[in-house]
């Protein structure tokens, strides 16, 4: 969930635009907090072996210049997993969403579940893709506006099919896109 894209920041510190230090700072940041929440949300992960997990641990290494010390706390068995969940959706750069937007959804979600780890990182790592404070503080608004919303519908007991008519939809115009 947390949404600065790693590959946007190498690019960034191979261009020579930030340190090495500063670089592995900011990747730390984004994997920390992405690696705990997809770990809490991941299931249906098998058991990983050792060798697995040391792999993971050397991956992690060469991407991120070290190992965060919180990587030892998570589970063996979920820990390749998320990794691969981790590279492949917050730190690819060939996912639909650019790094900033990436951030700002996810500190919106995280000041809803709440998360403080995630809320510090989500914040620093839309700093860092160019997030302006209005657009930080504007996420957080939306977050808490959708909350609000939500829970006058559900409490409510408003009736769906009365709600999409009253806003000029229907069951085919509701549906998800695919």
């Amino acid at each position: 969930m947390f949404a600065f894209a790693v590959s946007h920041v190498a690019s960034i510190a191979h261009h020579g635009e930030l340190g090495p230090s500063r670089s592995r700072r900011l990747l730390h940041t984004a994997f920390a907090s992405t690696v705990v929440c997809a770990t809490l949300l991941s299931s249906g992960l098998g058991w990983a072996g050792q060798a697995e997990v040391d792999a993971t641990y050397k991956d992690v290494e060469r991407t991120l210049g070290s190992v965060p010390t919180f990587l030892h706390q998570v589970s063996k068995a979920a820990l390749p997993g998320a990794w691969a969940e981790v590279k492949a959706l917050q730190f690819s750069s060939e996912t639909a969403l650019p790094p900033k937007v990436k951030a700002l959804i996810s500190l919106a979600v995280s000041a809803q579940i709440p998360c403080q780890y995630c809320i510090w990182e989500d914040t620093e790592s839309a700093k860092q893709a160019g997030a302006t404070e209005d657009e930080i503080e504007e996420a957080v608004a939306i977050a808490a506006l959708s909350r609000h919303w939500s829970t006058i519908f559900n409490g409510m007991q408003v009736d769906f099919e009365t709600f999409k008519k009253d806003l000029g939809g229907d069951a085919q115009a509701a549906a998800p896109a695919k």
